[in-house]
């Protein structure tokens, strides 16, 4: 069982608007709504590509429960928590001249709620995969990644970590079992700008160096590669297709590289991951199936 851990779902609001004037009554020409948040976009996508999941997490009022309704719908198995106060977040994205985006800070998680979250990771067990995926709200301590991995450590139990700057290396020495910066996120990491694969994958191996089991980084326009487990180096191309969204892209191609990962390849997982992320990237929503089979099939 993969089980994703998400800090702070959303409702995903996407308007489209030709021209904003502001002080005007202003009418939509397209919207849309999306229920998401890192870790659940990777349940989303895993339980697409048939691998067993959980969401963990919390939510919260009347836009938590619509989330918790969404994924189960869905066919997504969910333990989430339910917050006692405030409502999960929403989060607006204009699309007009320029893309603005208005983004929720979401309701506080106390103590109560985190020990309830650990008694569930408690139900881990060796063979199991947990994912945690993007940054955490103030009311959670800034080194809960930490807490996590140290708390499910020694179990036999395989960590996904998607997050940047001392979230990701304040965990490397726990062995994550794969890291998923991109590539600006990597350069971050060294205080560096990387402009090609080549300079990626000299820092990818640090990243490796320093604990991560898999460095996988994505690269835009540029492809992904990965240092594996074995310390080889794989490079995949980009798909072809055209930009329609880049929320998710990333959690999809997380979720492909742990489904293909099922098979022992890590070739394999690399382009499944890439696929994934190509679907997302050129649909509306997350990639269904069908896309990702298309898109792997033409890497």
């Amino acid at each position: 069982m993969i089980c994703t851990v998400t800090f702070n779902p959303a409702v995903d609001l996407v308007v489209d608007i030709a021209e904003i004037k502001p002080g005007e009554v202003n009418r939509l020409s397209g919207e849309q709504v999306f229920f998401g948040g890192k870790g659940i976009n990777v349940s989303l996508v895993l339980n697409e590509l048939g691998i067993p999941t959980k969401a963990l997490g919390f939510r919260a009022g009347f836009t938590g429960a619509a989330i918790e309704q969404y994924l189960r719908e869905k066919g997504v198995v969910t333990d989430m928590i339910e917050l006692p106060a405030g409502f999960s977040r929403i989060n607006v994205k204009i699309r007009s001249e320029k893309e603005t985006e208005l983004n929720g800070s979401g309701p506080d998680i106390d103590e109560n709620a985190l020990a309830k979250l650990f008694s569930r990771l408690g139900e881990l067990s060796a063979g199991d995969t947990l994912v945690l995926a993007g940054s955490v709200p103030k009311s959670v301590p800034a080194d809960i990644y930490e807490q996590i991995l140290r708390a499910v450590s020694g179990r036999g139990v395989r960590t996904a970590v998607d997050a940047c700057g001392e979230l990701l290396m304040n965990v490397l020495e726990y062995k994550p079992f794969v890291v998923k910066p991109n590539i600006h996120e990597l350069g971050e990491l060294f205080g560096k700008e990387l402009r090609s694969a080549d300079e990626a994958a000299v820092y990818a191996a640090k990243l490796r160096g320093l604990g991560a089991v898999n460095v996988l980084v994505s690269m835009g326009g540029d492809g992904a590669l990965l240092i594996d487990g074995n310390g080889e180096e794989h490079r995949c191309g980009v798909c072809r297709g055209t930009l329609r969204n880049s929320v998710g892209a990333g959690d999809s191609m997380l979720a492909g590289f742990l489904a293909g990962c099922e098979s022992g390849d890590y070739g394999y997982a690399l382009k499944l991951g890439t696929a994934a992320g190509g679907a997302t990237a050129f649909s509306d929503g997350l990639g269904s199936k069908e896309t990702i089979d298309r898109l792997f099939a033409e890497l």
